[in-house]
């Protein structure tokens, strides 16, 4: 048995990836099945399967990282907890007036496009406060109306409670002695305030994220505590970690507390993994692709830091934590092929899953996938998906197909299955413009790093899409966001309200503003286990100009000669290349944001596996692709085999058991010294 060993345990839609490094720097990875109706069984089924596989004890793991989508898919799924939302008297209805701008501005039958789903009317209580935009008592706290508000919520069945009051973000008085009232009266009940979620001005903003918190709160707290309570009685002596939509590590005690962070845990981590690789084939601009069995998740990494956007969205509603940039689409491997009133094909959003999955897993499934189409085409080893976990039926993937789009279409099967690819590269490539040219950079000048068990069978596809010229396959980009996990830092950020303009304050000023938020911070790193790694601390301000409605995040330091005039500089370049133009007139801070980091003390996520075999090829297979009307003769390559160096050219099929990775004509591969696969496009 090892002495010591971290994890990284990552669910998806389909498969649950572990990836382990023992004591000796090896490392292990598996895909599980992902246990749809309790995520946390294949997370615990992970522990048996290390010990018996790879030796590494429970009693021996010193890290257990885990990105989850259970906040996620309680949103999606709308299997939230029962809520209530409580607000200063007259503002009851913010959450659902929104704001003016609308996804859907020509549908005859409109649809509500603010979450009032969380908190229908009659579940939404006035209470009588009032403090003003400086922070005075106007009115004060009606603490037996407030409490006969509460009452009637928990009597209507209420598990959580949200706490909305106007300006609690500049004087949270108000909001701190209604939480302590409703928690000394319904212990039971899980409460979320908005001072404490999201410090901040515009309040159906605000309102939408703590309604959001208090609403997956109770079903995170018992995912997390039944998770915990396993990992205990299996022996992990580890503390849980769970990843932030930010990409930062927290303890499970933490992330109880503040749940909204953990909407994009599992992209987050797969952007994680994807940085480090890139820093290990020493390649700093990447656009990154997820691609999983339900979705994608599209990232850009530029310089070699990923970017973080200070609000994101979910389900089409505003979430306001910080999350890194990603675009997610609903568009993977299980994926389902349908046909839509006028008989055109069209791909996803809905999925097969991993329950019952494509047809060709020959679970029940009868609809056509993407994955059925990759078998169609040849361009999965039905003996070798997933490493030979899963041995696929090919017969009734070409069933689905013919069925479902071939015949319906009079087109032959092979046909089909190349435009049931078509149609979801379209979709794929059009995320990736969306957080590129988006943020005004060309998606030609980066490479592109596929990651996810399906990536890498699209990546050529997508770049030519792209004319992007260079691909970047990890050695083993199926488990990268798991690995991501063991890369990830321990950071906690903080933020609350300033509200200045930038010619009235000064460096003093912002300095005693940054304390107490320094103070919260440092008491959250004070909940984790470090293992004695440095804490760095980061601020940072949200700016606009005077009169302008939307901030950008501008990072501050104030050493050095004239740190607000820098600031003000920076300000203005972000502005420029966000938003094409920048002017030197007066700017303001609104907000004020602190992070305290401690670094992973793992360098790489993944170390080069050394070549097993004698020989890379495998044999040859024929296979269809999009610009032959005949089958060609595709090499087909033992990724483990693949020793730095070996060089090959397109058509051929790379086989690993994480992933395959379609090499399409017109590309060549090569191997670096980090065992990375190199995909360049021919002239």
């Amino acid at each position: 048995m090892t002495t010591s060993a971290i994890i990284g345990v990552d669910i998806g839609g389909t498969f649950t990836d572990v990836v382990a490094r023992d004591a000796d720097g090896r490392v292990h990875f598996v895909k599980l099945p992902t246990t749809r109706k309790d995520e946390s069984i294949a997370v615990l089924q992970s522990i048996r399967l290390m010990a018996e596989r790879w030796g590494i004890a429970p009693a021996a793991i010193a890290r257990f990282a885990h990105g989850t989508t259970v906040a996620t898919n309680a949103v999606l799924e709308r299997k939230g907890a029962k809520l209530g939302l409580i607000t200063t008297e007259g503002f009851r209805d913010v959450i659902e007036i929104g704001r003016q701008m609308r996804h859907d501005m020509y549908r005859i039958a409109l649809s509500p496009q603010t979450p009032t789903f969380l908190a229908p009317g009659s579940r939404r209580k006035e209470v009588r406060e009032r403090v003003a935009a400086d922070g005075t008592v106007v009115t004060p706290l009606d603490e037996a109306g407030l409490r006969a508000a509460a009452d009637a919520l928990v009597a209507e069945g209420c598990e959580a409670i949200a706490i909305c009051f106007l300006f609690s973000f500049v004087n949270p008085a108000h909001e701190r002695r209604a939480k302590a009232i409703i928690a000394a009266a319904h212990p039971a009940v899980a409460i979320a305030a908005s001072h404490e979620v999201d410090p901040a001005f515009r309040e159906y903003e605000r309102s939408v994220v703590t309604a959001f918190d208090a609403y997956v709160k109770p079903v995170i707290d018992r995912y997390l505590a039944r998770l915990e309570r396993g990992l205990a009685e299996a022996g992990v002596p580890a503390p849980l970690q769970v990843m932030q939509s930010r990409g930062g590590l927290m303890v499970s005690e933490v992330a109880r507390q503040r749940p909204v962070r953990l909407f994009l845990s599992g992209p987050a981590a797969g952007v994680i993994g994807a940085q480090q690789a890139g820093r290990e084939a020493d390649i700093g601009d990447l656009i990154t692709i997820d691609i999983g069995g339900t979705s994608s998740d599209i990232a850009l990494i530029a310089g070699g830091e990923a970017l973080i956007r200070p609000d994101g969205v979910i389900d089409g509603f505003p979430v306001r934590v910080p999350m890194v940039d990603v675009n997610s689409i609903g568009a993977g491997g299980g994926s389902i092929a349908w046909l839509d009133r006028a008989g055109g094909l069209r791909v996803g959003p809905h999925s097969a899953g991993s329950e019952p999955g494509p047809a060709c897993y020959g679970r029940g499934g009868t609809q056509a996938t993407v994955t059925d189409a990759s078998v169609v085409l040849g361009w999965i080893d039905p003996s070798f998906f997933a490493g030979g976990a899963l041995a696929l039926q090919p017969d009734l993937a070409r069933e689905a197909v013919r069925k479902t789009v071939a015949e319906p279409l009079g087109m032959s099967i092979e046909e089909a299955a190349l435009g049931i690819h078509r149609v979801i590269n379209a979709q794929m490539a059009e995320g990736i413009r969306l957080v590129s040219i988006r943020q005004g950079l060309d998606p030609r000048k980066f490479t592109l790093l596929p990651l996810g068990g399906g990536g890498a069978i699209h990546a050529t596809a997508l770049a030519r899409d792209l004319h992007i010229q260079r691909i970047l396959v990890p050695p083993h980009p199926g488990v990268l966001s798991a690995a991501g996990l063991l890369a990830a830092p321990v950071e906690h950020e903080v933020s609350g309200a300033y509200g200045a303009a930038l010619a009235d304050t000064d460096v003093a000023a912002l300095r005693a503003a940054f304390a107490p938020l320094d103070r919260q911070a440092a008491a959250l790193m004070a909940k984790e286990t470090l293992g004695g790694a440095a804490v760095s601390v980061h601020w940072a301000v949200d700016m606009c100009y005077v009169g302008q409605a939307y901030t950008l995040e501008v990072p501050l330091s104030t050493e050095g000669r004239d740190p607000l005039a820098r600031l003000y500089d920076d300000f203005l370049a972000l502005h420029d290349r966000v938003y094409g133009h920048a002017t030197r007139v007066p700017a303001r801070i609104v907000n004020l944001r602190t992070l305290h980091r401690a670094r992973a003390p793992v360098a790489a996520p993944l170390a080069p596996t050394p070549a097993q075999g004698e020989k890379p090829e495998k044999g040859r297979r024929r296979i269809r692709v999009a610009d032959s009307r005949t089958p060609l003769e595709a090499l087909i390559l033992d990724r483990a085999a693949m020793r730095p160096g070996f060089a090959f050219t397109g058509p051929a099929i790379v086989e690993q058991s994480d992933t395959t990775t379609l090499v399409e004509p017109g590309w060549s591969g090569t191997v670096d010294a980090k065992c990375n696969l190199i995909l360049t496009r021919s002239a």
